[in-house]
């Protein structure tokens, strides 16, 4: 061969295109084989968690430990005065339920069946029946004056007030008022504390000097007005009635305070500020805007008596406390 024929050849042959060799590549040691082959192959790079994922999880246990906790709470202390006052919310509820049931239908059929002069010479022939008491504690409290003002409004009304059914010793010309007092005023006058607040079945609102000084007071009545209140059968009918006519007198009264948002607490301070005002009476203190919840310092119903409160130095018709 020439030469120019062999260089002829030599570049053909470096023109033309190498064939590589066909390699058959078995799949399963392919896919084994990817991953270290090419590490930055996101295919088989491990999928990291979704960013939902924590939160839902944490979401559950908080749940779940919130389901599990125990959340403790203070309890809130009783307030001043009334350091049995859960004890006395109790007794309350249960005193309301018995009286709205019972007592409240027996009173206003009281007040519907009984014309006012005869409610009103009931409520007046029990205070009269009061009256040795109340003389006893002005005397206890060295107010002459008013201990024998007291002991002739017994007089007048034991005689020609019909037993103390018609109160003759407040009229003209004897002009003797009648002043509630007690035991009890003449603890607190001296000063004596009220005590724990309470509220009892059968007594209601009341204070321990309450308690105290009305126990005694009781006791004392039949020994001094004698027969024929010396005998249960007597006594026992004769409270029965009394406090009925007291509790049909503030029948109104009542109900109203049954509708307030708390009847419990109004209940309280109404009557605490009915005793304080008493109390502070006996000094010559006037407490204007009290509202009575007990005794004479509301009229029996259906009457037009004036709903000022009767302190034992104050009467509707008194202005200032005598000295």
């Amino acid at each position: 061969m020439s030469l120019t024929a062999t260089a002829a050849v030599l570049m053909m042959s470096s023109a033309a295109p190498v064939a590589e060799p066909l390699v058959t590549i078995d799949p399963v040691v392919a896919a084994q084989a990817e991953p270290s082959a090419s590490p930055e192959t996101p295919a088989s790079a491990p999928l990291p968690p979704s960013p939902q994922a924590p939160s839902a999880i944490a979401g559950d246990d908080a749940d779940a430990a919130q389901g599990d906790d125990i959340i403790v709470m203070r309890r809130q202390p009783p307030p001043p005065g009334d350091p049995l006052e859960r004890i006395n919310v109790q007794s309350f509820k249960t005193v309301q339920a018995v009286d709205n049931a019972v007592l409240k239908p027996v009173a206003q059929a009281y007040n519907k069946g009984l014309p006012s002069p005869v409610r009103q010479g009931l409520r007046n022939f029990f205070s009269n029946l009061n009256e040795p008491v109340v003389f006893a504690a002005y005397l206890l409290q060295f107010k002459p004056g008013k201990a024998f003002e007291t002991a002739g409004r017994f007089a007048i009304n034991t005689t020609i007030g019909a037993a103390g059914f018609v109160d003759m010793a407040k009229r003209k010309p004897f002009g003797l008022p009648y002043r509630p007092n007690g035991l009890a005023n003449v603890m607190g006058y001296y000063g004596v504390g009220p005590g724990p607040y309470m509220y009892l079945p059968i007594i209601g609102p009341t204070t321990l000097r309450d308690v105290i000084g009305d126990s005694v007071d009781k006791l004392l009545v039949p020994a001094v007005v004698g027969k024929p209140f010396t005998k249960p059968a007597v006594v026992i009918p004769a409270t029965i009635l009394s406090q009925l006519g007291e509790r049909a007198a503030f029948d109104s009264e009542v109900s109203r305070i049954r509708e307030e948002d708390n009847p419990y607490a109004t209940y309280r301070e109404l009557y605490l500020k009915q005793r304080k005002a008493e109390i502070d009476a006996l000094h010559g203190r006037m407490t204007p805007d009290v509202v009575p919840v007990y005794g004479r310092g509301i009229p029996t119903a259906g009457t037009n008596e004036s709903d000022t409160l009767v302190t034992p130095e104050h009467t509707p018709s008194v202005e200032q406390a005598p000295k």
